[in-house]
């Protein structure tokens, strides 16, 4: 309790108390040769020395208009006090330790990426510094952005590794530094930074800011900025198109979308400024806002700060478990900044990320019987775009499992196997699926790239445009939207009835699958789950990549033969169905003919009294026809189009399924 009645009592203190900041201490991160003169008397030598030495070191280095991580986390970082960066509830909430193991803060030490830039290289290497300046851009932005603004060039992977500060990731500076007249208008690793003045941008008024210690030891102006809450701060990054070169390495003219999550945002009940009643940016879920009226106090060891509110956490927390305890298992080969500990928060809040704000899944049986039990699985997609999204290595899957009474297994559509793959998918790519009806179809949800010959890549610069693109997208998504040019559904899903689309209405946000399943003459209770499973970085994406050699490649080929590569279980769902002695529709009187229909018109004869109502089904899982009660004996539908048409005949107990072909 000890925290939260020392903020108690500093909320009860009045502002008069400003008249003491030049007798309290200020604690800093800041090198030997960097050391503020005019404010040294602040600490003695030993306690600066001590404050340098209080945790894993983060980078304190600077150049012309960045500071890394490390210039922060004296006054942002962990308050040996905790008075400042503590909840209400005795939260240490400090932005420095959790940002420092989030994939934002390890950007320029992820192997993947470095595995894949080399890669990209040894496919081009007439291209390699076009791709290493482009690549560093989002992922080592303050030395990318220094070596251009000061007139140095382009940037290489060779010099990032030597520059400590663009191993800093992205730090504190390059997002709080960005102007408010470029977000969500600069893509594709094109950020713009406001210098003049050196202004951090910051959601508090500038009359509520105290900003001396801020100028006076790292240089830096603090500064009201309501951008920094704005989704289209993480447009310059999140939004990426890549040039298409063919075969032989020639640029032919084409981009290809790598990402489109902004655009995906955009196109989404979660842009507030399209939908303000149901708005949510990206901050709103990624950096999320602490439930504490009262505040935060925003700096260490100036005992007459205020707590400031709203206050947002630093989390970061995405989909990409797998990297972050692939750095946090080889801390020292990859000289990562973050405790274990650190990295297990980061992957605890990447899991609650997936595993409860990311999906709904809905189980029905519509139907049932001798032979077959028809399964609806309906997913839901909760993200504020599409999932997955990002990267296209990503990729997740529904399995399907049923089981009898006694437990033994009836079907088992889409199980995660030994070696982090799955069962039953081509070895290249698995088209989407509106009906799956055999065991080697499962469904995949991806964006699967395709070079200028149409063909199946995994080289990025070969991609020209996508041969698949069934991701599930966010509610509200429009394919009449201005930006769907960079968020397109492509191949089968686009012409199910069911993907993004409610009752014929589009931007549900989810996807119907309709199983069928065969049952092999067992009539007794099923149990039913559905298990959808993520990947970040799957065996298919590094395959090619492995057949290279290079020091990053190699380095992060033994990290990933290492590595747990088992999928994330993001959701499930159970359902048991009880029907028991299924009986034929003949046993219930009804009569379905002719078979074949030749003419058009389908005549159901024989409804009685235990018949609550008929429904007629294309292939397309489109309703076309409908009995509502038992009223009349006899029924008669004209069918609109020859094909097959699916009757459903229902009964309080259960459905009775009959199939129809009309010629």
């Amino acid at each position: 309790m000890l925290p939260i009645m020392k903020r108690m009592a500093l909320v009860a203190k009045p502002l008069a108390l400003a008249g003491i900041a030049g007798a309290v201490a200020l604690s800093v991160a800041w090198t030997e040769g960097h050391l503020p003169v005019a404010r040294a008397s602040f600490h003695s030598e030993a306690e600066l020395n001590g404050f340098r030495a209080a945790a894993l070191p983060l980078d304190s280095s600077s150049n012309t208009y960045f500071a890394a991580s490390g210039h922060c986390n004296g006054c942002h970082g962990h308050d040996p006090q905790q008075i400042a960066s503590v909840s209400m509830a005795g939260e240490d909430v400090n932005v420095v330790d959790a940002w420092r193991s989030s994939m934002m803060a390890n950007s320029a030490r992820d192997p993947f990426w470095r595995a894949k830039v080399s890669h990209e290289v040894l496919v081009n290497p007439a291209h390699q510094v076009a791709l290493e300046d482009k690549c560093t851009a989002c992922h080592a932005p303050m030395g990318r952005f220094e070596h251009h603004m000061t007139g140095q060039g382009t940037y290489s992977i060779a010099y990032m590794e030597q520059d400590p500060i663009a191993l800093d990731g992205v730090s504190c500076t390059p997002c709080h530094m960005q102007s408010a007249d470029s977000i969500g208008s600069l893509f594709s690793g094109h950020l713009k930074f406001d210098t003049q003045g050196r202004p951090i941008y910051g959601p508090y008024a500038d009359q509520d800011i105290f900003g001396a210690p801020m100028q006076s030891f790292v240089n830096y102006t603090p500064k009201f900025g309501a951008h920094v809450l704005d989704a289209g701060l993480c447009a310059g990054c999140h939004t990426l198109l890549t040039e298409t070169a063919d075969i032989n390495g020639n640029l032919t003219g084409d981009e290809f979308v790598e990402q489109a999550t902004y655009h995906e945002w955009l196109n989404s009940q979660f842009n507030n400024e399209e939908h303000p009643a149901t708005g949510i940016t990206c901050q709103g879920c990624h950096m999320p806002l602490l439930d504490d009226t009262i505040g935060v106090v925003l700096s260490a060891n100036y005992v007459f700060l205020q707590p400031k509110s709203p206050f947002a956490k630093h989390h970061f927390a995405g989909a990409n478990t797998f990297m972050l305890a692939m750095l946090r298992d080889n801390a020292d080969t990859l000289q990562v900044t973050a405790y274990p500990a650190q990295f297990d928060s980061s992957i605890a809040r990447t899991n609650r990320m997936l595993q409860q704000h990311t999906l709904m899944v809905d189980l029905s049986v519509p139907a049932r019987d001798t032979d077959t039990a028809f399964i609806d699985v309906m997913l839901t997609n909760l993200a504020g775009h599409k999932f997955p999204s990002g990267y296209p290595s990503r990729r997740a899957w529904l399995q399907l499992v049923v089981t009898d009474a006694s437990g033994d297994t009836l079907y088992n559509n889409g199980a995660p196997t030994p070696d982090g793959d799955l069962a039953g998918h081509d070895p290249l790519w698995e088209p989407h699926y509106d009906h799956i009806t055999s065991a080697d179809q499962v469904q995949i949800y991806e964006m699967v790239m395709g070079d200028v010959n149409g063909d199946f890549t995994t080289v990025l610069e070969r991609a020209m445009e996508p041969l698949k693109d069934n991701r599930l997208a966010p509610a509200g998504f429009s394919t009449a939207h201005s930006t769907y040019d960079t968020t397109m559904i492509v191949g089968a899903a686009l012409t199910d009835s069911d993907f993004n689309h409610v009752d014929g209405v589009e931007g549900s946000g989810s996807d119907v699958v309709h199983y069928h399943v065969p049952t092999g003459g067992y009539t007794g209770l099923i149990n039913i789950a559905a298990l959808v499973w993520y990947q970040s970085v799957p065996p298919r994406a590094v395959a090619d990549m492995f057949t290279h050699t290079s020091p990053e490649i190699n380095l992060f080929q033994g990290l990933y033969n290492n590595a747990d590569k088992a999928p994330v279980l993001v959701r499930s769902a159970l359902h048991t169905d009880m029907t028991v002695g299924v009986e034929s529709l003949r046993e219930l009187g009804v009569h379905i003919f002719p078979i074949p229909v030749r003419n058009g018109l389908l005549t159901i004869t024989g409804i009685n009294a235990r018949v609550t109502g008929i429904d007629v089904y294309d292939a397309g899982g489109r309703k076309v026809g409908e009995l509502k009660g038992a009223n009349e004996h006899t029924w008669y539908m004209r069918l609109p189009d020859n094909g097959t048409f699916i009757v459903v005949v229902r009964t309080a107990e259960r459905s009775f399924v009959e199939r129809v072909v009309a010629l």
